[in-house]
């Protein structure tokens, strides 16, 4: 929680790779942000089920499971089906970034990224994510 009582966002980073697991840690950490990292494709999901995060950054290319295979997995599930999904990538061909959509990522950054477009596009998808269930407490009600 934060000074003012409000519960920080907290956002999962699925990627096997040591130096970007450190990198977004220590970017989102400072941004004030609750982190979690799974080193692996199977260990991601297992911890999406356990304690559902706002976001997940998930990489594409991991050795277990490729990332499509994970965002699929987690959006077939109830728990994590509304969980956005931004996808990081060194790959930067078209077709693998709408793979990603068609998988139900709803951003892609390309590796090498920035500081400031990762926290742009974290703040705009967690931005999103609040008005959509926003809109559909109003809608249920």
């Amino acid at each position: 929680m934060t000074e003012d009582g409000i519960q920080k966002k907290s956002i999962l980073i699925i990627d096997d790779n040591p130096s970007v697991l450190k990198f977004l840690t220590k970017t989102l950490f400072e941004q004030d942000y609750r982190v979690r990292i799974a080193p692996g494709a199977k260990l991601g999901i297992n911890s999406a089920m356990a304690e559902a995060p706002d976001l997940i950054i998930l990489d594409i290319k991991m050795p277990d499971m490729d990332g499509y295979t994970v965002c699929q997995q987690l959006k077939a599930n109830d728990k994590t089906r509304d969980i956005p999904v931004i996808f990081i990538s060194g790959l930067e061909d078209v077709m693998d970034k709408v793979k990603a959509f068609k998988m139900g990522g709803v951003d892609y950054i390309v590796k090498p990224f920035a500081t400031e477009e990762v926290i742009a596009r974290v703040e705009n998808q967690l931005k999103i994510s609040k008005k959509l269930r926003q809109f559909q407490q109003n809608i249920e009600e």
